[in-house]
């Protein structure tokens, strides 16, 4: 089997340490690292070409999240879901961005930006690029936060949210699904576009709250996924994604 390139952004602004967790965090959340994978130090280091100690660190850092698990004699593992964390982030989320929706001033400069995330997310379903329609997702709300002139808020909300981002990774995987969160995302621009602030707000809320349904599809399709107090399995396995 071929070793990957190392995948460290070599911006120096951010140490090694800081940059192999944002690599295993970003791994984890995208699903390339399942719920339940195991994981390796000596092999991690390996493969982003760092030493131990940066890897070692980051997995504490990450246990500390909640996105890995370690159990005594047996070893480090990705967590499974978390369905209390992810409730406890949409709630969070939900409560910083419909808040904020009051205060967005919708110019039409704004409401075009959205227009064009909007436009691009819809040339990522067509090509099946979750990896890029997921980051224009983040794109779309973070911008929202940014018109109602509370930007900073973002970072509250990103990280609450590593256990909700993977169920919504996980949501993605339904082919169609992805055009659906298109059109909720058009519905809350229309209303701020017509300075229907109820409108906007009760398309975004149905939208964030929409995960919870999400959730109970994958989980009666992938229970092994979920958390349910046990420790998972050692096996390397994989997500499917829409090709």
């Amino acid at each position: 089997m071929a070793t990957k390139k190392p995948e460290l952004d070599p911006a120096p602004r951010l140490s090694v340490r800081d940059r192999t967790l944002d690599v295993l965090r970003r791994r984890i959340i995208s699903l390339e690292l399942p719920p339940g994978a195991p994981l390796s130090e000596n092999e991690l280091a390996q493969e982003l070409g760092v030493s131990r100690t940066p890897v070692r660190e980051s997995l504490i850092l990450l246990r500390e999240e909640g996105l890995i698990q370690v159990f005594p004699q047996i070893g480090s593992f990705v967590s499974l879901v978390d369905l209390e964390r992810v409730a406890q982030a949409q709630f969070i989320r939900e409560a910083i961005e419909c808040a904020s929706l009051a205060d967005v001033v919708a110019d039409p400069q704004g409401v075009a930006g959205l227009r064009e995330i909007l436009q691009a997310q819809w040339g990522a379903e067509a090509a099946g690029d979750i990896d890029q329609f997921f980051r224009l997702d983040e794109d779309f709300h973070r911008e929202l936060l940014q018109l109602a002139g509370h930007g900073a808020a973002w970072n509250a909300v990103n990280s609450a949210k590593a256990h909700l981002d993977r169920a919504r990774r996980l949501s993605l995987i339904d082919s169609g699904h992805v055009a659906t969160l298109i059109r909720q995302h058009t519905a809350v621009v229309d209303g701020l576009a017509t300075d229907d602030h109820t409108a906007a707000d009760a398309s975004l809320r149905l939208h964030l709250r929409g995960v919870f349904k999400d959730i109970e599809r994958i989980q009666g399709a992938t229970p092994e996924l979920f958390s349910d107090g046990s420790a998972p399995r050692a096996s390397r396995r994989s997500v499917a994604r829409l090709s």
